[in-house]
């Protein structure tokens, strides 16, 4: 049920941030706060190449089919938080048993906590007492998510990569290859199928998409409208079959740590020059430049390193849920439209932490009057295919020799 809190009653972005679900996302869990100026306006420009698309509603859909509310310092799906620092605040993740058995080697630990509580209380310990650059240095090196409020404002969203010529395409003319998984990337291959392309989603055997083990409605939202392909990557003959796809593919769209690829033989723009794909999609948490490259992240850290929080009494809060991977579909979505509609090679990548940090902001007051609604999401338009429905006839027209 909604509840109410002091707002206005007009259109106004904070009023717009209410309405959408989003503030039931925002805050602490007694007292809801208000959007970063000018993000209910970013997320229109971002939103412009979907008419009709309610890009605010997006941000609660996993919240509404989860059961998810605002916890201040923690996220919405509990496995991130913001914890104090020297001098700094930091995000750390820790959403999987591999994050938390990797904590003891990221401290330093003599002794290794046994519980979930014990391991996070060694974590806030730790964090008081030692050199915040050091450990996001060190949880960089094992893979863990942990980023520094705020790292990332000045990076970029997206970088342009013009790599050749190529025709002017309608989506309603391509092919689209989504290797990506969770949120960001299905989403962004969500709305290219809305757009008109035809979307192949391909899997591993071995790994599918972890989503898919969430709620079904959520998965069905992201990847109703598209087929389904799973391959053996371990297999030659899956390898094969990955590489001609690639090859017939109009847009590629992948969501994973450059060296994923490279590790099976596939480097995104030796494989555009190769007249492949006119158009490969890279959404990573920061970037594929430098060591940045090679960093983990989700949703709520990856927001946090963009500096896309807000603020009470000198403390940062997570503002919605996992906020990085929907702005991040949707900056990536829009940015493969316009290339494709400019012509041309492109290799864009896309940055879940630059995206974030161009929509920053002083946190808007909550002002008399204001309805904050619970979140919402659409009716998923299809039902997903089960994993490798579609493999066979995929597969059936491409050469498999190549």
């Amino acid at each position: 049920m909604a509840r109410r809190y002091p707002a206005p009653v007009d259109d106004s972005p904070l009023h717009r941030w209410a309405a959408s679900g989003a503030m039931a996302l925002t805050g602490l869990p007694d007292l809801p706060l208000g959007p970063p100026g000018g993000l209910v306006e970013g997320i229109d420009r971002l939103a412009d190449p979907f008419p009709g698309l309610d890009a605010l509603a997006l941000l609660g859909e996993r919240a509404a089919l989860m059961g998810l509310w605002r916890r201040g310092t923690t996220s919405c799906g509990g496995s991130c938080r913001l914890l104090p620092a020297a001098q700094c605040w930091l995000a750390v993740s820790l959403p999987r048993a591999a994050d938390m058995e990797l904590v003891p080697a990221w401290l330093e630990l003599e002794v290794a906590p046994v519980t979930a509580p014990e391991t996070w209380s060694a974590v806030a310990h730790a964090l008081m007492r030692r050199d915040p650059d050091e450990l996001v240095a060190r949880a960089a090196l094992l893979g863990l998510p942990v980023a520094r409020v705020g790292e990332a404002t000045a990076s970029p969203g997206v970088v342009r990569v013009r790599l050749g010529s190529g025709p002017a395409r309608h989506p309603a003319d391509c092919l689209v290859v989504d290797l990506s998984a969770l949120w960001a990337g299905p989403l962004c291959g969500d709305l290219l199928a809305g757009a008109g392309a035809t979307v192949v989603k391909v899997e591993s055997t071995g790994r599918p998409d972890g989503a898919r083990r969430g709620p079904r409605p959520f998965f069905d939202l992201l990847n109703g409208r598209k087929q389904s392909v799973a391959l053996d990557f371990d297999n030659p003959e899956g390898r094969r079959g990955l590489r001609a796809l690639l090859g017939r593919a109009d847009v590629v769209l992948e969501a994973s740590r450059p060296r994923a690829l490279e590790q099976l033989g596939i480097g995104a723009a030796d494989v555009v020059r190769a007249d492949g794909p006119q158009v490969w999609v890279s959404i990573t948490g920061y970037g594929r430049g430098g060591d940045a490259a090679n960093r983990v992240a989700f949703g709520d850290d990856a927001a946090a390193a963009g500096g896309l929080v807000v603020w009470h009494e000198e403390a940062p809060m997570f503002c919605a849920d996992a906020i990085a991977d929907p702005l991040a579909g949707l900056a990536a979505a829009g940015a493969c439209l316009e290339a494709m509609a400019a012509g041309g090679r492109w290799l864009l990548d896309v940055s879940m932490a630059g995206v974030c940090g161009g929509l920053v902001g002083p946190t808007l007051s909550v002002a008399p009057g204001l309805t904050v609604a619970d979140p919402r999401a659409r009716p998923p338009l299809a039902s997903s295919p089960q994993l490798g429905a579609d493999t066979e006839r995929v597969l059936a027209g491409l050469d498999l020799d190549t």
